[in-house]
């Protein structure tokens, strides 16, 4: 198997669930919106995005349905089944529509975007999404009140899926520090080898 990535916010997720799961993959750094890749890396995902899993014919494609092979692959609960399933999936999607939509544009916005332009963001921009972001982080906050992590009693990809944006806090000026039941839990991720590093070893 081979896991194509880059070292952005969702190939970050599938490479530190693979790296976490014990994949065997081999791990293949990949540019496809570099104007010479595009095109031939259509094949492998008609998006010309990364993350991609390539198992022998089958191309798998975004990071989600990457977590849910890998972890199915390795027997392992990390993606829940059965009962837990719907509340896993219920903090999947949140995150993707609510948390990490604000969290990936400031993280756009403030990392990336200066990397390639000059264009100034408008500071009102800026003020909504932080104010989304607040809200949102209020919601996991009020759930990690008395929890160590979002579904059942230990570790799932919900944990991984849901802290997407919070390892560039500092870059991206995420307040976490202001929510610590927030701030404990990622607290706890971050001594995970596979999250705090998952590029380790790998080319960049």
């Amino acid at each position: 198997m081979k896991l194509y990535y880059s070292p952005n916010l969702n190939p970050r997720v599938a490479v530190a669930t693979a790296k976490y799961l014990g994949s065997p993959v081999e791990y293949v750094r990949a540019s496809p919106r570099a104007p010479q890749n595009t095109q031939a890396f259509r094949a492998i995902n008609p998006n010309a995005l990364v993350p991609v899993l390539v198992e022998g014919e089958r191309r798998i494609w975004e990071a989600d349905a990457i977590a849910c092979r890998l972890s199915a692959l390795a027997g392992s609960d990390f993606w829940r089944t059965g009962d837990e399933a719907p509340e896993m999936i219920l903090w999947l999607s949140w995150s993707a529509h609510h948390l990490n939509r604000a969290g990936g544009d400031l993280y756009f916005f403030r990392l990336i975007l200066p990397t390639f332009s000059d264009e100034v963001v408008a500071a009102s921009l800026i003020d909504d999404l932080m104010g989304s972001f607040r809200e949102h982080a209020k919601v996991l906050d009020d759930h990690l009140a008395d929890r160590e992590w979002l579904v059942g009693d230990h570790i799932s990809y919900a944990d991984f899926r849901v802290a997407t944006s919070l390892p560039f806090a500092h870059g991206a000026g995420l307040p976490v520090d202001e929510f610590a039941n927030v701030k404990r839990w990622h607290e706890r991720l971050w001594a995970i080898e596979a999250w705090r590093d998952p590029f380790g070893g790998l080319a960049m």
